[in-house]
């Protein structure tokens, strides 16, 4: 796979993040490539919050990737402490690569070092191929989801 590196994002991997963000047929429909001011105001909120990691996957000075981990002290599950996963994203260079596998077991011992006892996801109901990368990597479709657009 080479050299790949995965470190916190800063301002200037924001092009990369959303331009990655845009590049599907979801992303391009909610995304705006061309405003970049609330996605900075963004990654700021997110650096400011302890349990917030935005993270950026980069090999030869390019970012190849991006995903944000968040922690979640709780009280169900005997007060257990719980991780979720959001806006994966692999360059369309990258996919097929292994990349997004290394990604996702990168949140996954990240969550470990948390001290989380579960890792959870959400994925759109029409990314299908992204549901069958999910269950390779041992999550399972257990619960289903709900969201009010506010």
């Amino acid at each position: 796979m080479g050299d790949l590196e995965i470190r916190a994002a800063v301002a200037e991997d924001i092009p990369a993040i959303v331009g990655m963000l845009a590049d599907d047929p979801l992303g391009a429909q909610r995304e705006s490539p061309d405003d970049l001011s609330p996605y900075l105001t963004a990654l700021e909120r997110l650096t400011a919050d302890p349990n917030q990691r935005l993270v950026v996957a980069v090999r030869e000075g390019q970012v190849v990737g991006t995903l944000q981990l968040t922690i979640i002290p709780g009280l169900s599950r005997r007060g257990s402490t719980r991780s979720i996963i959001e806006g994966v994203r692999v360059h369309a260079d990258e996919r097929g690569s292994g990349l997004g596998t290394r990604f996702i077991e990168w949140a996954i011992e990240e969550s470990r070092r948390e001290n989380c006892q579960l890792v959870q996801l959400t994925s759109d109901s029409t990314r299908t191929d992204a549901h069958r990368f999910y269950e390779r990597l041992g999550f399972v479709a257990s619960h289903m989801g709900f969201k009010l657009q506010l």
